[in-house]
């Protein structure tokens, strides 16, 4: 079971959106309330870049939230100023804030690292280095390892550090997810005791909507036997919730047969079986991607 992180209170959407700007509590205290019911673990408040009045609505956000739900929140924008507003509110009741997110570029580090220091939360440490998205898992390694050597300089110990591999679409880097994939049966090892994270949705950027879901499904079923803690995820989506807590295993034994080596035999199997099957292929690069791939 992984940690649901419900990434719907969004300065992009249309209904938290409007309710964020305009300062209404009643839209995003409601989807609050339901996103607890539905099983999110914790919640992702997200201003984006926040560069006007960025302070004073994320401590609105944060107070108009804790309101109605205990849940741990992620403070999720790039303006440190508004971050460490947020903080300055956050009332830890359900467990420790979290930056979302830290990039592994010294001066974001310096930055923001003191924060967690400072207010005793948790961060997300983002695979993002001072070249951009790293381009397979050697490269996420390296960065892991100077973001390890900047976190102990600031007494930061790897159990309040969420390390997000950025996960990217298969779309149209197919090549390339398989380093995030790889990097994440590693981290476990290269950074013991840590928890981590990711933007799951990514991975299916740029496919037809009507493929979006199984691809996210099954990339989540992969990122669990990785060993993954967490997720960013839609906390509506009552299939990708179920996943990850573990009320799906059936499935997903299915996609760890997959990735152990096992040649499976998808004659006879049900539809969302043969294409889970299908889909597992397809992320681990067995198979080139096409819209059409459930269809072979």
């Amino acid at each position: 079971m992984i940690k649901v992180v419900a990434e719907n209170i969004n300065i992009m959407s249309k209904y938290t959106g409007t309710a964020m700007r305009e300062r209404t509590p009643k839209p995003i205290q409601e989807w609050a309330e339901k996103l607890t019911e539905r099983g999110a673990d914790l919640l992702d408040l997200n201003l984006g870049p926040a560069r006007k009045g960025g302070p004073e609505m994320m401590q609105w956000l944060v107070k108009t939230v804790q309101e109605v739900t205990d849940l741990p929140l992620f403070l999720d924008t790039t303006n440190n100023e508004a971050i460490e507003a947020g903080l300055q509110v956050y009332t830890p009741k359900g467990g420790p804030a979290v930056i979302n997110s830290i990039m592994a570029v010294p001066e974001r580090m310096d930055l923001q690292m003191p924060l967690v220091t400072k207010y005793g939360c948790n961060m997300v440490g983002l695979m993002w280095g001072p070249d951009g998205i790293p381009r397979d898992e050697n490269e996420r390694a390296m960065l892991l390892d100077s973001m390890m050597t900047k976190a102990a300089e600031y007494g930061i110990d790897l159990e309040k550090i969420w390390f997000d591999p950025i996960v990217v679409p298969v779309s149209s880097q197919q090549q390339e997810l398989q380093g995030c994939t790889t990097f994440m049966q590693w981290l476990p090892d290269l950074a013991p005791g840590c928890q981590s994270t990711c933007g799951l949705s990514n991975v299916s950027n740029g496919s037809p909507d009507e493929l979006r879901d199984i691809l996210n499904q099954v990339y989540l079923c992969m990122l669990k036997k990785c060993g993954i803690t967490s997720a960013i995820l839609d906390g509506f989506d009552e299939e990708i919730v179920r996943i990850a807590h573990d009320q799906a295993m059936e499935l997903e034994t299915l996609v760890g047969r997959v990735m152990d080596g096992e040649e499976i035999d998808t004659a006879g199997m049900d539809k969302k079986a043969a294409d889970y099957v299908k889909t597992a292929k397809l992320l681990l690069g067995h198979s080139l991607y096409s819209h059409s791939w459930l269809e072979v």
